[in-house]
């Protein structure tokens, strides 16, 4: 285990709350930036970057993202706890867990690009690791469904074999690790209404309109 991991991993957001009330200063929040980089630089160089993360500001909130070298893993919203969401990567994962934003950049743009409506569909490759059985075979029917398009939990739980798993579709939706760029937004109950979303309902309502207005 990295000796750095846990301060790593805890960092930025404290920082952002700490920065906030004023208790670090402009200083010391760029030496820390800068022992993280050089923490992620040389834990990438000996290739012991197992999971890499950082946060990005978005019309939903601070969002966590996070990715292997196979690609995004996890996408967190502000209703969850991110230190919480950290240690269950360095359990499910791996331990060896860095603040390393520039593994991301490529996720973080194109997510700002869909906030912007300039982008419709996501070409950043994703590591579902943590889905697996009938979850991930959801998952894997969710990305066919179009940018401003729907579909019911029933339909879907047809698409994937099983018409009459309606109920364990709305489970897969609502564990979906990488929402966003696997679109569970998309899932909606038969009379046409919103339903459960694991940002929250009101968040799975602005996806929708954002959509519905391009």
């Amino acid at each position: 285990m990295m000796t750095e991991r846990d301060d790593a991993m805890e960092t930025p957001f404290r920082r952002t709350v700490a920065g906030a009330r004023g208790e670090q200063d402009d200083a010391e929040l760029d030496a820390l930036d800068r022992l993280r980089a050089a923490i992620a630089r040389r834990a990438e160089e000996e290739d012991l970057l197992d999971v890499a993360y950082r946060d990005l500001d978005s019309p939903l909130g601070r969002l966590l993202l996070a990715a292997t070298p196979v690609g995004l893993v996890r996408v967190a919203f502000p209703v969850e706890d991110p230190d919480a969401v950290l240690e269950t990567l360095a359990g499910q994962v791996s331990p060896r867990v860095l603040y390393a934003p520039a593994r991301l950049d490529r996720v973080a743009r194109e997510l700002e690009e869909y906030f912007v409506g300039r982008r419709h569909a996501f070409d950043v490759p994703v590591d579902l690791q943590l889905a697996h059985g009938f979850r991930r075979a959801v998952l894997e029917r969710l990305v066919e469904v179009p940018y401003a398009g729907t579909v019911s939990y029933g339909e879907l739980a047809a698409r994937v074999g099983n018409p009459r798993a309606v109920r364990a579709v709305g489970t897969a939706c609502a564990l979906n690790p990488v929402p966003l760029v696997v679109p569970c937004h998309r899932v909606v109950r038969s009379d046409g209404t919103p339903g459960a979303y694991r940002g929250g309902p009101d968040a799975k309502r602005r996806l929708l309109a954002l959509e519905a207005a391009r």
